[in-house]
């Protein structure tokens, strides 16, 4: 099977060199078995038609929802005629614009960023989960789904982030504000980029230290592999 990776963000600049794509990211998450195709979303490539691929998955990005690129609807749209074929995963970005699409609101949150690693406590446990017991991830972001639309299921999440993770059973979808695909080294690396000008440095210290404890990035990926039906 050939999943559609729909790749609308990248490392930034300083860390382009070090790192894959967030779109490898994904793939790598997703083993070989997801046979993956990558389209860069952001230059205009979308797939040709919503069947292109017998699943999707939508990355993260440094952009936000609510952005006047002209690639942010195209997206949407696209999201909204495949919703209830294939299916569709988000993450972090894609995790937004899906609830967008969907009939969700997404804003820059009052809170401030969400760094590190986060628990995020199962509400409702879901077929393609091994035990709804909690899972710790690496988060990065400002921004918040703070509505969802009508028929989403809020599967996830945490007192800092409330709609953590959102199925959509009759879109047959689901999504994940944080980074399973994120390693600890990329996410430290991350963090430090941004430390002194977007982090004040007492936050990047107390988000970094966080890193060092186990993740369940491989638990996650494991059941992303099988919401997407990957062998």
């Amino acid at each position: 099977m050939m999943i559609g990776i729909l790749e609308t963000g990248g490392p930034p600049d300083s860390l382009a060199d070090r790192y894959e794509g967030y779109g490898d990211m994904i793939a790598a998450l997703l083993g070989p078995g997801a046979r993956p195709r990558v389209y860069d979303v952001r230059a205009g490539d979308l797939p040709s038609a919503p069947d292109a691929c017998a699943g999707w998955v939508v990355t993260g990005s440094a952009a936000g929802v609510y952005d006047d690129d002209p690639w942010i609807p195209a997206l949407k749209r696209f999201l909204q005629d495949t919703s209830g074929g294939a299916p569709i995963v988000g993450v972090c970005f894609g995790h937004q614009i899906m609830a967008e699409a969907f009939g969700g609101r997404v804003v820059k949150s009052p809170k401030g960023w969400g760094l590190g690693l986060h628990q995020y406590d199962i509400a409702a446990a879901q077929p393609w989960m091994d035990a709804a017991t909690p899972i710790r991830l690496p988060v990065s972001h400002q921004d918040q789904v703070v509505e969802i639309g009508l028929g989403a299921v809020v599967v996830g999440g945490n007192a800092f982030t409330p709609f953590g993770v959102l199925a959509y059973p009759d879109r047959n979808a689901v999504s994940i504000q944080a980074h399973p695909e994120f390693a600890p080294d990329y996410a430290r690396a991350l963090i430090e980029s941004r430390r002194g000008s977007r982090i004040d440095e007492a936050f990047a210290d107390a988000a970094i230290a966080t890193l060092d404890q186990p993740n369940d990035n491989a638990r996650v990926g494991g059941w992303l592999k099988r919401f997407l039906a990957i062998s």
